[in-house]
């Protein structure tokens, strides 16, 4: 009778290791991904921004923070994102709701919408570059034929901000629609006839049933909107610099000046680690406002 159980238990035994054997196959390269590419380099950069002369302490992140350039930096990041990710969701939800109508070329529409996602964000501020210049521009072709004056746009410490935001706004939109369009087709209809059926319009069911039903889909946008803006490093980079007088100076391309052009490693490092800590601040406050019940 034993050698019967033991006989048993030994093609379990097989099973459950070759089951480990899979998961260790399918995952093994995406867990050492992530400790060569994440947790490596942030235990290097956490290291580095504490090394001083003599020894560890917190002497790079205090001169960081005496810097008005590195405070300016922050300034201009948190204003960008607070004004840019609740744009972009917004519009991201409204070009959702159209296109998931019953509407003429909707499938065209979808397609336009997403094409600006296909270009490199290098390229797309190129263009924007070129269509933003205060004499040629194509912009102030459009407004001079309104009737309305040439704008300086990306010359102007108070437009070139608000033209990076543009920038960023028209490359990365179509992207998250395509996520919330998904989620629109994951609501059962049979909630919006109940509520029809209760007397609720269009706009009642948009928020009693669309948005709630919604939310998990505009949660996982909003994180990674906020954590991709927080890094956006091209349009500065190639078209402004971190100008007019510090006005598109974001938090990413003062790290890129303090390690490249200043060769400060254990000021970029220090640079680095309050960045992630501000991503994460406002990813726990996302979570927060928008966990469901």
């Amino acid at each position: 009778m034993s050698d019967g159980i033991r006989a048993s238990r030994l093609p379990m035994r097989r099973n459950q290791w070759l089951l480990l054997l899979a998961i260790a196959g399918f995952l093994g390269p995406a867990l050492l991904a992530l400790v060569a590419f994440r947790i490596i380099p942030t235990a290097i950069a956490i290291a580095q921004s504490l090394g001083t002369r003599d020894g560890l302490g917190f002497a790079n992140y205090v001169s960081l923070f005496e810097s008005p350039t590195f405070l300016n930096s922050v300034y201009v990041t948190l204003l960008f994102n607070l004004i840019v990710n609740p744009v972009q969701i917004v519009i991201a939800i409204a070009l959702a709701l159209l296109l998931n109508q019953t509407i003429p070329a909707r499938t065209l529409g979808r397609i336009a919408i997403f094409l600006p996602v296909a270009a490199p964000l290098a390229v797309a501020s190129l263009v924007w570059g070129i269509a933003m210049r205060p004499s040629d521009g194509a912009l102030n072709a459009i407004l001079a034929y309104l009737n309305i004056p040439a704008q300086p746009w990306l010359t102007s410490a108070d437009q070139s901000l608000l033209s990076i935001m543009i920038i960023v706004t028209w490359a990365g939109v179509g992207y998250w629609t395509v996520f919330l369009i998904a989620g629109l087709k994951e609501i059962p209809e049979d909630l919006y006839e109940a509520a029809t059926i209760d007397g609720a319009g269009w706009w009642k069911c948009l928020f009693v049933v669309t948005l709630p039903m919604l939310k998990r889909t505009i949660l996982f946008v909003l994180v990674a909107n906020t954590v991709g803006n927080f890094l956006i490093f091209a349009p500065v980079q190639i078209l402004t610099r971190g100008g007019p007088q510090g006005s598109t100076n974001l938090f990413i391309y003062e790290i890129y000046q303090l390690g490249f052009s200043f060769a400060d490693i254990a000021a970029a490092s220090a640079g680095v680690v309050i960045l992630v800590s501000l991503m994460l601040v406002f990813v726990a406050l996302q979570f927060r406002l928008l966990r469901s019940g």
